[in-house]
């Protein structure tokens, strides 16, 4: 797969977004919670995997234990090629499951932008709350 395709696979899930970050870094996420990463400049592929795949995965040429990740088993590609492209889409599909699993349901329906506002308007609201109790 090349960096279009991964793209364009990425994008194919449900309330799937992505975003430029640190520097080259293009960031798949779905609730504001990131399944994928794609350098570009240097093409390479990080996604989260389960325990059993992680420790089959750094055991091939090509894919070690993502940097600052790894230890929550996450894997780097350093090379687009270093698996099929079944096998390597079927393990983008595992971690947009796995992190979509934990994202906040409410990022996934209404957007960042509205959940971040929402949030918002909650914390306007506490401090008139606290106000209302009766202190011991």
């Amino acid at each position: 797969m090349n960096v279009d395709s991964i793209r364009a696979y990425c994008l194919s899930f449900d309330h799937a977004t992505e975003k430029l970050q640190w520097g080259d870094d293009l960031c798949f996420k779905i609730g504001g919670k990131i399944f994928a990463m794609l350098g570009l400049d240097n093409p390479r592929l990080c996604f989260k995997c389960d325990p059993e795949c992680f420790a089959e995965l750094i055991e091939r040429e090509h894919i070690r234990p993502a940097p600052y990740v790894g230890r929550y088993k996450w894997v780097m590609l350093d090379r687009l090629d270093a698996l099929p492209k079944t096998e390597l889409e079927h393990l983008i599909r595992q971690s947009y499951a796995m992190v979509s699993a934990k994202a906040p349901r409410a990022r996934h329906r209404q957007g960042k932008s509205r959940a971040n506002s929402r949030a918002t308007k909650s914390k306007r609201r506490r401090p008139a709350e606290r106000s209302t109790r009766k202190r011991r």
